[in-house]
């Protein structure tokens, strides 16, 4: 699997429940949030845009992938403070690594390039470094519509927290009505 590939895979809203442990304060939080992923081929503006944030050839860019955070399907907008455009970077002598530029970061809301690999296993690792993290996210499909991620975010002093998102794709009732009508077929 290609990087466009997982972002292809991974296009629409996703319910996602998550828990986060803290290390360096006796406290683990838990929620729920809405994902919503949406691929950006390479011809879109945006690609140009990131790369000449980054100060890299977007003729190097395969494309990419916008992602808002929602606390709830309901709102009227996504929250431009939780959101995100990701560039995919794939390496030249193998499209299974590569780096991932972005517009804002996860853990520091600044531009931040990111490494990537798939692994044979098909597990997507990323590895970020900024001014004062590192962090580490490890994403992978149990099926077409439910994935794993799991994620560590490293101080100057250790470990800092640990996540692990549980996230549902998100069933249209279009989808929903057909994949009740296949099922009563092969009954």
């Amino acid at each position: 699997m290609t990087m466009m590939d997982f972002f292809r895979k991974s296009e629409g809203i996703w319910f996602i429940e998550r828990n986060v442990h803290h290390f360096d304060v006796v406290a683990n939080e838990s929620g729920e949030s809405n994902l919503i992923v949406k691929v950006i081929e390479k011809e879109d503006p945006r690609v140009k845009e990131v790369c000449q944030l980054q100060g890299i050839d977007p003729a190097k860019a395969m494309g990419g992938a916008s992602f808002n955070w929602l606390a709830t399907t309901d709102e009227d907008e996504p929250n431009p403070n939780y959101a995100a455009v990701v560039i995919d970077i794939p390496d030249e002598q193998n499209n299974l690594t590569g780096k991932l530029i972005r517009n804002k970061g996860y853990v520091e809301g600044i531009p931040v390039t990111s490494r990537y690999w798939f692994g044979q296993d098909g597990i997507l690792t990323i590895n970020t470094d900024y001014d004062n993290n590192q962090g580490q996210e490890r994403c992978w499909f149990i099926t077409d519509d439910f994935r794993v991620r799991v994620g560590t975010t490293r101080m100057m002093n250790g470990i800092n927290l640990v996540t692990y998102c549980s996230e549902r794709r998100c069933v249209s009732p279009n989808a929903l009505e057909k994949m009740w009508q296949n099922h009563q077929t092969r009954l």
